[in-house]
């Protein structure tokens, strides 16, 4: 069986040594084998793992999400009903974000739209991020910026 020190493992999964660290601190990698001179040893297990809470995280999944999914793959003789549940909460937190993410890019798009003219007392831009209101947008009347009615 080959060994792989965490150094090779980190490049094999694509991620930061660190990254593996904490995985393991939390509990979502095993701890592994120790050389004589502690250092760690991975084997190939253990970059199809550490592959699958990337994908997992890249995913969006919380911390506890991956947990329970890893549970389910190591016990591949349960019913994957509890995954396809974790699986549609994320799909519903995503389709939130992607709601609150046009939102944003809505108002960003009408500040830049507003291409109000005159210092930055008069800037819309700056005035949309002081206010506590959504921002609205700007007009120009006869050359002077006005705020929308």
């Amino acid at each position: 069986m080959a060994t792989l020190s965490i150094g090779k493992l980190a490049k094999a999964a694509d991620v930061k040594v660190p990254t593996i660290r904490f995985y393991e601190q939390i509990g979502l990698l095993p701890r592994p084998p120790r050389t004589e001179s502690d250092r760690r040893l991975y084997d190939e297990v253990s970059v199809g793992r550490l592959a699958f809470i990337k994908r997992a995280r890249q995913l969006g999944f919380p911390i506890d999400a991956v947990r329970t999914l890893l549970d389910l793959s190591d016990h591949p003789d349960r019913a994957c009903e509890d995954a396809i549940i974790l699986a549609q909460e994320q799909l519903a937190a995503v389709e939130s974000k992607i709601v609150q993410l046009e939102s944003l890019r809505s108002a960003l798009g009408r500040m830049v739209a507003s291409r109000c003219e005159g210092g930055p007392g008069r800037c819309r831009v700056i005035e949309a991020l002081a206010e506590h209101a959504p921002f609205t947008g700007c007009a120009s009347v006869g050359g002077n910026v006005v705020a929308p009615e």
